[in-house]
């Protein structure tokens, strides 16, 4: 028949999806501006709001799509493997994006500033003076553990899905996993309060909260992603030929614990 698919590839009809995610980018910018700029009075956040439950409901509608597309057999063999080019191509950017917070850190740490902060001290410290930093082998260790178990329970997962179609063992392992995930962000939040330096006065808090609290953030993200991925494998979404969503979740994970890796013992250790 003349409209029968004959070849591999996923054909996309048109979608409204990237209009609306445009849209709520824009009206959530806008409100953000809104909300910090000295000129408005009385600034309401509402407008940032409207633009970020804009986003997240263009995230939840198009993924859903996604699924929906698996489902019905759209993801071919030739699909899946853009779709994990892609997920390599998310996740090169994410390190670029790393990699400016560290270049920030190495470079001051390593060329300390004056009082006046416009150049490199001759004897400049590291730390500057009067900052008392995190003790690495207290906290920041505990938490590097629990980051890397983690890392463990979504291998774990991974495998008993990709290799052994074990169901049970991808809903334990995600669990498991999504539960450290979330005492590591309890045990960062916690860190955070008792800290002896704030964000702003000092390159030295500037940069590691920067730094540390954007991998924060990416653990939260990450949390939820694995979430949905344990919500989907309760379905049965998940099969040891068609499981990329997870495996992307996966993939994720583990960028998130190297990266943790480098921020403690570089600004932990290091650093310190």
């Amino acid at each position: 028949m003349a409209h029968e698919k004959n070849h591999d590839y996923h054909i996309l009809p048109p979608s409204i999806w990237p209009f609306v995610g445009a849209v709520g980018a824009f009206v959530m910018l806008l409100g953000g501006v809104l909300f910090i700029s000295p000129n408005v009075s009385n600034p309401q956040p509402w407008v940032f709001l409207i633009g970020l439950a804009l986003v997240l409901y263009t995230m939840y509608a198009w993924w859903s799509e996604v699924v929906v597309e698996s489902h019905v057999g759209d993801h071919t063999p030739v699909v899946q493997l853009g779709l994990r080019m892609g997920v390599i191509m998310f996740i090169i950017s994410e390190v670029m994006f790393f990699s400016a917070w560290f270049w920030s850190f190495f470079k001051h740490a390593i060329y300390p500033m004056d009082p006046t902060g416009l150049s490199p001290a001759v004897d400049g410290v590291w730390p500057p003076v009067g900052i008392e930093t995190f003790d690495p082998w207290h906290l920041p260790l505990i938490n590097t553990l629990i980051l890397l178990c983690s890392g463990c329970a979504a291998t774990w997962a991974h495998h008993a899905i990709a290799h052994d179609n074990d169901r049970k063992g991808l809903v334990w392992g995600l669990a498991l996993a999504i539960a450290l995930g979330v005492f590591f962000t309890a045990v960062q939040a916690y860190e955070y309060s008792h800290a002896a330096f704030g964000f702003a006065g000092n390159i030295y808090g500037a940069n590691f909260f920067m730094a540390t609290g954007f991998h924060g953030f990416h653990v939260l993200i990450g949390t939820i992603f694995l979430a949905i991925c344990l919500v989907r494998a309760l379905k049965g979404h998940f099969t040891p030929e068609k499981h990329i969503g997870f495996e992307a979740a996966a993939w994720y994970w583990h960028f998130v614990d190297v990266v943790w890796l480098f921020l403690f013992f570089s600004i932990y250790i290091w650093g310190a």
